[in-house]
């Protein structure tokens, strides 16, 4: 388990240029040390705001995007191309206008696929895909994540992880089938707190007054029961990366000055 670490900016435009500046740097450095990455994105306003700023960062060419796997974190359980899916968002954001690999972008299963409205099956396929991809040095079934993005949500849920919901619950599987879901649309799929806790790092991303209490609460010591982002965290580096509206409930001790 790794101490979160706090970057805090001016405002979400600064935040999400920054953090598509820095994840240019983690993905050519494990390029460069591996032949290749694996990274988790995320979707909601932060996550898809990190991938367009990275569309337009001109750094983003020193990736070699044919060496680069992305999955995710969660999906809503919608048919193919639904505008509320985080592939289709991320299609839109970034993956349209760069040249990745189709196959080594592993999106989650959508309801209109091989395992229809049976969202359980659809989970333990994405399961199996994390499995085949994994090797014999990595952890939890999952394949080393360099980087694994979360959002975070106004009552602390991270992927499709709510507070106190089964999901949060499970220890053994690494991507489960969620019902009932607070925030439409009620069924999902989401990787679960011990494959998120496989990654190298884990990014959780906050900008906007509405999540100045879930970070509060996620880094005051609650449990990761009752507020999941306190339980998502990296093998080397946890690092919360918000603006200045979502650290204001913060202590300025948790944070250098310098970062806002």
């Amino acid at each position: 388990m790794s101490t979160p670490q706090l970057v805090v900016h001016r405002d979400k435009e600064l935040m999400a240029e920054a953090a598509a500046a820095r994840l240019i740097t983690k993905i050519v450095d494990a390029q460069a040390s591996r032949g290749s990455a694996s990274v988790v994105l995320t979707g909601g306003r932060n996550g898809n705001g990190l991938l367009a700023a990275l569309r337009s960062a001109p750094a983003r060419d020193a990736i070699d995007w044919s060496r680069l796997d992305l999955w995710w974190g969660d999906e809503r359980y919608l048919p193919e191309g639904d505008p509320e899916r985080n592939v289709t968002q991320a299609r839109e954001a970034l993956l349209d206008g760069v040249p990745v690999d189709p196959a080594r972008v592993h999106a989650m299963p959508a309801s209109n696929g091989p395992h229809g409205s049976d969202v359980d099956a659809a989970a333990a396929a994405y399961a199996a895909e994390l499995l085949a991809a994994a090797g014999p040095g990595d952890h939890a079934g999952v394949p080393t994540f360099d980087v694994l993005m979360l959002g975070i949500g106004p009552d602390t849920h991270v992927a499709s992880l709510f507070p106190e919901l089964p999901a949060v619950h499970e220890t053994e599987r690494t991507v489960v089938g969620v019902h009932g879901a607070p925030k439409p649309p009620p069924v999902r799929i989401s990787l679960t707190l011990p494959a998120i806790r496989a990654a190298k790092e884990v990014w959780l991303l906050a900008a906007g007054e509405d999540k100045a209490t879930a970070a509060a609460v996620a880094l005051s010591g609650a449990g990761e029961l009752q507020a999941p982002a306190a339980g998502a965290y990296g093998r080397s580096r946890t690092l919360w990366l918000l603006d200045a509206a979502a650290a204001s409930k913060l202590p300025r001790s948790m944070y250098p000055p310098a970062s806002a």
